[in-house]
């Protein structure tokens, strides 16, 4: 399987985390944003990443959108499985990972692009570092106000969180599409040391379900507990 992606996307760390929970080989093709459009685009008519070339058999050519590419995985390897059995618990699963989705990831890329242009620049002083960090910023309107709104639904999620993620499991008693989901698109926050020393519990957190997904922390993870 091939899943073309931007490299610090954590939507398609999302889709990387749930490929390797599963255990699922695959390779990654790492695309630059703007330029992105004329590899997705005829494929998938979207133009957004993640999206997934399954290149297996009876399987689809082209699923897009981390959600999507979740579904697709649950029935072409069901376990382990990230939906839950029970009905009700699977609808509130399912609604958590679009309230993450569509509002706790938007949130976060805000936040963490507001600090990549500021204080965090230095995680990475490099031009095509800043270039990507100044396209995002005006493709989704980024700025001092923006990202103050968006503090406030992070921490809003947080204290969410904070209720059951320290001691269990977002829904039911196992792991599921909900935690994956927060912990994907949490991460960004983990470079930032004002939130990893605030909520260390929530970063650890984050760090094991990376670890139970295979997948490596972000670029930089450390910087995080370091800068002042």
């Amino acid at each position: 399987m091939l899943l073309l992606q931007f490299s610090t996307s954590h939507y398609c760390r999302k889709a990387r985390l749930a490929l390797g929970y599963k255990q699922i080989p695959f390779q990654v093709e790492n695309l630059t944003p703007g330029l992105h459009i004329l590899r997705v685009k005829p494929l998938s008519g979207s133009k957004t990443v993640p999206v997934l070339l399954p290149q297996q058999k009876n399987c689809p050519a082209v699923v897009a959108d981390s959600t999507e590419i979740i579904r697709f995985l649950e029935a072409y390897k069901p376990e382990p499985p990230l939906y839950l059995e029970d009905d009700a618990q699977q609808q509130e699963a399912l609604r958590l990972e679009d309230y993450f989705d569509e509002s706790i990831g938007t949130a976060a890329r805000f936040v963490y692009y507001q600090f990549r242009a500021n204080e965090g620049k230095q995680i990475d002083p490099s031009w095509m570092s800043q270039i990507v960090i100044a396209i995002v910023r005006s493709q989704y309107g980024i700025n001092a106000n923006s990202a103050k709104i968006a503090e406030k639904k992070i921490g809003d999620a947080i204290a969410m969180l904070s209720e059951f993620w320290q001691d269990g499991y977002l829904i039911g008693d196992r792991f599921s599409v909900a935690d994956l989901t927060a912990a994907a698109l949490l991460s960004p926050l983990g470079l930032m040391p004002a939130y990893r020393q605030t909520y260390p519990w929530l970063f650890a957190r984050i760090a094991e379900i990376h670890q139970l997904c295979h997948e490596p922390l972000p670029q930089n993870w450390q910087s995080g507990l370091y800068q002042m």
